[in-house]
């Protein structure tokens, strides 16, 4: 009988190691399902800096002696809301819509009779960004996890100064207009960790304009640009229930 006993107690042990080698470690350590669930909400915080990648014409020195053109990042916020839906156990689907605050400065440098002038434009905007990701995360190692992601999305620019007419407006009241619509391609990395009730993320993550932004309205300041596109640099802090 003890002999028995000792066979099965020996069999349970080794049955249970070779159960516990084998496995998958995202059951192991806190939210032991999370992989495993279809659907998952939370929210995102993220510090943004936001610039203009700037082409210039061709020649561009012929318009009024001007030099040179520089775009100056501006730091802004992000506020959102995530959905992620499950595609595989290290796939999914997320939908990230967010209202952000961003600006940015454009400086033309123009040559005077003895020195440089600038002219500054300064551009605020507040955007509504709607964009869909695919999302390709690691396996867990415990309570941590990594993962890669990159995708596209729109953006509304809901200060968009468009339709403002500079006819007639002195220089230092004149506005480099820009469009209201843009779509943007994305790609990023962060690092996932699994608390008792809620998992955390940081990520960082460029976003690239499609779409050239600039209006030509014939002034000095539109005419000499060629090409106008987005540039967002996101530093985000996400939480999924």
């Amino acid at each position: 009988m003890k002999a028995k006993i000792k066979y099965i107690f020996t069999f349970l042990i080794i049955s249970l190691a070779l159960i516990l080698k084998a496995q998958d470690p995202n059951e192991r350590g806190n939210l032991r399902n999370y992989y495993n669930q279809p659907l998952h909400f939370g929210f995102a915080l993220s510090f943004s800096k936001t610039n203009f990648v700037i082409r210039t014409e061709k020649n561009f020195e012929q318009f009024d002696s001007l030099k040179s053109i520089i775009s100056y990042a501006k730091p802004g916020f992000n506020i959102g809301f995530l959905a992620e839906l499950r595609l595989q156990k290290y796939l999914t689907l997320r939908f990230l819509p967010n209202i952000a605050f961003a600006g940015r400065s454009v400086e033309y440098y123009f040559q005077g009779v003895n020195d440089t002038i600038t002219r500054v434009k300064n551009i605020e905007s507040a955007f509504l960004n709607f964009p869909v990701d695919i999302k390709l995360r690691s396996k867990r190692v415990n309570n941590v996890g990594a993962y890669l992601l990159a995708g596209g999305g729109y953006a509304l620019d809901l200060q968009s100064k468009r339709k403002v007419d500079n006819t007639g407006v002195i220089l230092s009241e004149q506005l480099l207009k820009i469009r209201r619509d843009d779509f943007f391609y994305e790609a990023g990395a962060g690092a996932e960790f699994y608390l008792e009730y809620f998992k955390f993320a940081i990520e960082g993550k460029v976003s690239m304009g499609i779409n050239n932004l600039i209006i030509k309205d014939n002034t000095i300041f539109s005419n000499p640009i060629d090409k106008l596109r987005s540039k967002v640099f996101l530093i985000s802090i996400t939480f999924e229930g």
